[in-house]
């Protein structure tokens, strides 16, 4: 098997759709030795190491890319299959393909994606004329939405769960600085900044704890006037968040929407109390090692910091569970899992 991988997400400099496909492609790489895997792109990316890499249109015909230039880049490297980690696959169906479907957050609220459009318009057509010939999901709840929102049928869309990277893991840290609630993930609408931020400004009124909030801003996340204990970090180093996670006093994830939550399994697999919202994605992930909360409710938010903040043994018994709960996640099962996915792909196309 030959596969192309869309590697679109790579251009982006940190994210989800970012780990996801880097990280995939090396552990099917690493897994899969007598595969190939090709990463391609119209974009300029950031490669994987050892890993081949494709795309960049030649002329104004390929710069069509979902209708030519993905074709004539496929043919060229001899792909038997191509995988769309980023919503969309070839127009034109003359191989199988894989469609990863992150979540139904495109199709939910317009303030959530402001350059989405394409996305919406698109996807939909790919899922329901069959052009997508299977269909990826990273948790049972987005399978169960985009059957019952698209009609696929259950036997063509598989809920494949993603991993948190070895490097996560619990870090000693040294004792002293300032205590700090944690946020980790890109700042956006979606992810309910202005509840977390209004929760930890009651918690404040009675405990010395800072917010850390630490992602890449998106264009349209508003500003944040400067405040006491508020700190925005930007995007913060891979090789770094293990040693944040580990020392905040609780990792804090009120998303009002997820179709994963990596950033809850990585807090999770550095053994970090987690405070989140109830999304079912969440819920399923979390599986009672983290503490769940309303997305939009305040009070309640408030309520589960000031319990990290207050009650030691509480976090302790969120962190054990946690570390057991971790055990099941691997980048290695999640391509061995989307690997069969591939050869479901190819028995389909065939017949």
């Amino acid at each position: 098997m030959r596969v192309a991988i869309d590697a679109t997400p790579l251009s982006l400099s940190s994210g989800g759709l970012h780990r996801y496909t880097s990280e995939l492609s090396r552990a099917l790489a690493g897994n899969f030795p007598d595969d190939e895997f090709i990463l391609i792109s119209d974009q300029k990316f950031t490669g994987v190491a050892d890993l081949a890499q494709g795309g960049a249109p030649r002329n104004g015909l390929e710069r069509r890319w979902w209708l030519w230039g993905v074709q004539l880049e496929l043919s060229r490297q001899h792909a038997t299959l191509f995988h769309g980690t980023d919503f969309s696959v070839p127009y034109l169906p003359l191989r199988p393909s894989v469609l990863t479907l992150h979540d139904l957050s495109p199709w939910m609220r317009p303030e959530w994606h402001y350059g989405a459009a394409r996305v919406r318009r698109r996807t939909p057509l790919l899922i329901r004329l069959g052009i997508a010939t299977m269909i990826l999901t990273p948790s049972e709840a987005v399978r169960k939405q985009a059957m019952e929102r698209f009609g696929i049928p259950a036997a063509r869309i598989a809920a494949v769960p993603l991993a948190a990277s070895s490097h996560f893991r619990p870090i000693e840290t040294a004792p002293g600085g300032d205590p700090y609630f944690l946020f980790v993930g890109t700042l956006e609408p979606r992810k309910n900044i202005p509840t977390l931020v209004a929760a930890w400004r009651e918690v404040r009124k009675h405990h010395a704890i800072d917010l850390v909030l630490a992602g890449r801003r998106r264009a349209d996340f508003g500003d944040m006037p400067p405040e006491p204990g508020l700190r925005i970090t930007g995007e913060v180093a891979e090789e770094d968040l293990p040693r944040l996670y580990s020392g905040a006093v609780a990792v804090v994830y009120p998303s009002w929407y997820e179709g994963f939550g990596l950033p809850v399994l990585e807090a999770m697999q550095c053994g970090a109390c987690v405070i989140a919202s109830g999304d079912p994605a969440i819920a399923e992930l979390a599986a009672g090692a983290a503490a769940l909360v309303a997305a939009g409710d305040v009070c309640a938010l408030a309520q589960a910091m000031t319990a990290a903040a207050t009650f030691p043994d509480w976090r302790t018994a969120l962190r054990q569970k946690a570390l057991r709960q971790v055990q099941g996640f691997s980048w290695a099962r999640t391509a061995r899992l989307t690997r069969e996915v591939y050869a479901e792909a190819e028995r389909r196309f065939r017949y």
